[in-house]
């Protein structure tokens, strides 16, 4: 108990912060590594993209565990059931040369999915059918909102006048019913990606019993089936080609841009940190097998595919696609059928343009009624939205909105009921859990990390302490320093008391050490804040005292956008807050900021292993830093302690890993890293959330977890 309050009162930087002014956002250094890494990243899934096809047999053994991946990144693996679509038409327009039906199906209970379907009058036989999937363009009438289908009936009109039947849906986010595709953008709901959900599967779904009512209707031939959409419909007409063959003709129309566009590039003085600050969440996957996007579009071959886009779309910028298209063309080429593959581009913005539609409406006619007559699109009257609307009301079981909240399921892990079973039990799940967390959450991980090349950066003595300075490398483009302290006469440490830090804990570290020892702490990186903050003296005797009164070592772990690192809190482009956008890059590359900071973490404990031979090492973080140095933990055996307060109970609060919910919860990664010995500082609120690895421990017969008011 005396070591833990020493602990406590003298070395844990977390539990005492001090006092410091407000700091400005440093520039330069942190930013630099930061930019240089997402575009290295980018380019480097980017040429890993089909870079083993070489032959028709290697894409035809490919494609079907290409197509399993995607789904699973789409949270659609394994497929959901096909429960009753519950279709109800609950009206009809009627025009001279076609009709319109208003309705709406369940794609799955209670998630509902409204539109209309425009049926030609003048039939002969079972005719082609076309799924038209909306982008953002929301209809509202006095404050009630009619749809996106309502902004883009043009496009079903023209079908429906040339002999098609088509089907045009709302997307959840702005539809009828509203949802929400913007958790990560705008809500900081960073436990989607960590339960492995992306709106992105909820339009796919959909998309996909959408084709299942179109097959279900007599006036359709369920084998000439096509798929078109622009903006976000343009992605889900790209996610429903990759995923549903039974698409014979697939047309997205300004929907997709390779990695490097969206993490790295943007038109000059707009949006220079790539176009994902462009995009709601719906555009993307839940990266987890890290794919360029290059990997979608293939998974359309062989069947007919035009790419349409305007030269001057400041969110699908040309380049993105371009770099695509070479290779998808080789593709068609090596699947021999190179004339099914084209591209339509036409001058003009990111907007619904004539010659967009006019090439599609070709393609389409081409592919699903052989004919390659000449087309137009004269002006004609619209309807009404009021006219096109579905529901008077919300239906009462409508899960739309909450539907981030179901569409994806947590694991649930149960407890055996006796010792005997448990130790079994547990020495066998345990290993499968640590490969899932491999598999599953950290693929992001480098898979040959270049060598650490740990570099003495520099030392100084003030104070009675002795602080040297190390610098390693944790992945290519990312420098890294620690920092170990130890008393001015000490040698060989009995412990290393590692702190892993936030920033608010690195300033405190700052304050403690005091401007002395500034140069070492700064020096090759972001400059010292300015002011820097208030010296704490007072507690840099206490430091000095725990040191040599039990001959410990600290060691001050900054990872990746922490300290020397740090990168701008601003956009360069509006002065806006862009944390959650950086977050967002990472993710999209199948990583989590997080997720790389246990890495360097990883690595740093890695370093101190070689610096500090045979020494016990500790390491103490708190909040989500304590939750990164756990994770660390799991994957070193060098840590032989943990030392936390105020670990999350669950990733819901922190931190975001890929798929982690769907392996497991914050309380089970605390059962991994058993046998260490652990300490769980908590509040009295957060007890009861660490009793399963509390009643574990007690199945196994251990007493190395202690719950410490």
């Amino acid at each position: 108990m005396m070591r833990i309050v020493l602990l406590l009162l003298l070395t844990t930087v977390s539990l005492v912060p001090a006092a410091a002014p407000p700091l400005r956002s440093p520039t330069g250094h942190g930013d630099r590594l930061r930019d240089s890494y997402f575009l290295q990243q980018a380019i480097q899934l980017g040429a890993e993209a089909l870079a083993d096809v070489r032959t028709r047999a290697d894409w035809e053994r490919k494609a079907p565990e290409l197509r399993r991946q995607f789904l699973d990144m789409m949270g659609l693996w394994p497929l959901p059931p096909r429960t009753p679509l519950n279709a109800t038409v609950v009206g009809t327009l009627d025009a001279p040369t076609f009709t319109v039906e208003r309705l709406h199906f369940q794609s799955r209970p209670g998630l509902y999915v409204t539109g209309n379907l425009y049926v030609p009058k003048k039939r002969t036989g079972p005719c082609p059918a076309v799924l038209y999937v909306c982008g953002h363009a929301p209809v509202v009438v006095g404050g009630v909102p009619h749809g996106n289908k309502v902004a883009y009936q043009h496009h079903a009109i023209w079908f429906a006048e040339n002999g098609y039947v088509c089907l045009v849906i709302d997307t959840l986010q702005l539809g009828e019913l509203p949802g929400l595709h913007h958790g990560l953008y705008r809500f900081g709901m960073w436990w989607w990606p960590a339960l492995g959900y992306t709106p992105a599967g909820v339009e796919l779904w959909n998309a996909i019993r959408a084709l299942d009512y179109l097959q279900s209707r007599p006036e359709v031939d369920g084998k000439r089936l096509g798929v078109t959409g622009r903006s976000g419909g343009g992605a889900t007409s790209w996610w429903l080609g990759a995923a549903d063959e039974r698409v014979s003709c697939i047309i997205p129309v300004a929907g997709i841009a390779d990695l490097r566009a969206h993490v790295s590039e943007g038109y000059p003085g707009r949006l220079a940190d790539g176009v994902v600050a462009g995009h709601c969440d719906c555009m993307y996957l839940v990266n987890t097998y890290r794919w360029d996007y290059t990997l979608v579009m293939a998974l359309c071959a062989p069947r007919p595919l035009m790419l349409g886009n305007t030269d001057n779309d400041d969110i699908f910028p040309v380049p993105g696609y371009r770099r695509m298209t070479d290779k998808i063309q080789r593709l068609y080429t090596l699947l021999g059928v190179p004339e099914r593959f084209t591209i339509l581009e036409t001058a003009g913005p990111h907007k619904d343009l004539p010659p967009l539609r006019l090439g599609a409406f070709r393609w389409m006619n081409r592919w699903l009624r052989n004919d390659t007559s000449e087309v137009v699109d004269p002006d004609r009257p619209r309807f009404k939205p009021e006219q096109l609307r579905v529901f008077d009301r919300p239906p009462a079981d409508s899960l739309n909105d909450i539907i981030h909240e179901r569409f994806c399921t947590p694991a649930r892990l149960e407890l055996p009921t006796s010792a005997e079973v448990a130790k079994g039990w547990w020495a066998e799940k345990s290993v499968q859990l640590r490969r899932q967390l491999l598999d599953r959450c950290f693929r992001g991980w480098p898979a040959n990390p270049p060598a650490l090349q740990p570099r003495r950066a520099g030392e100084l003595t003030r104070h009675g302490l002795r602080v040297r300075a190390v610098d390693f490398t944790s992945e290519q483009g990312w420098p890294l320093r620690l920092w170990l302290v130890q008393a001015e006469k000490a040698s060989r440490p009995a412990e290393v008391l590692v702190a892993v830090c936030d920033e608010k804990e690195w300033q405190t570290w700052l304050a403690d050490l005091g401007p002395d020892f500034a140069d070492l702490l700064h020096e090759g990186g972001n400059p010292p804040p300015y002011p820097y903050p208030d010296w704490q003296p007072a507690r840099l005797a206490q430091h000095r005292a725990a040191l040599t009164a039990y001959n410990w070592a600290f060691a001050i772990v900054t990872p990746r956008g922490v300290g020397r690192t740090r990168w701008s809190e601003l956009s360069r482009f509006d002065g806006r807050p862009v944390g959650h956008q950086i977050r967002r890059r990472f993710y999209l590359l199948g990583q989590t900021l997080e997720g790389q900071q246990i890495w360097d973490i990883r690595r740093a404990v890695q370093v101190l292993a070689a610096e500090t031979p045979d020494v016990p090492l500790t390491l103490q973080a708190s909040g989500i830093s304590a939750a990164l140095a756990l994770y660390a933990s799991l994957f070193e055996e060098a840590v032989t302690a943990l030392e936390l307060r105020d670990l999350p109970t669950s990733h819901r609060q922190g931190p975001s890993l890929l798929n982690v919910l769907k392996v497991l919860d914050l309380p089970q990664t605390v059962a991994l890293a058993l046998p260490r010995r652990i300490t769980l500082r908590v509040n009295d609120k957060q007890a009861q959330a660490w009793n399963w690895p509390v009643q574990l421990q007690k199945l196994l017969g251990s007493d190395r977890l202690r719950i410490v008011p």
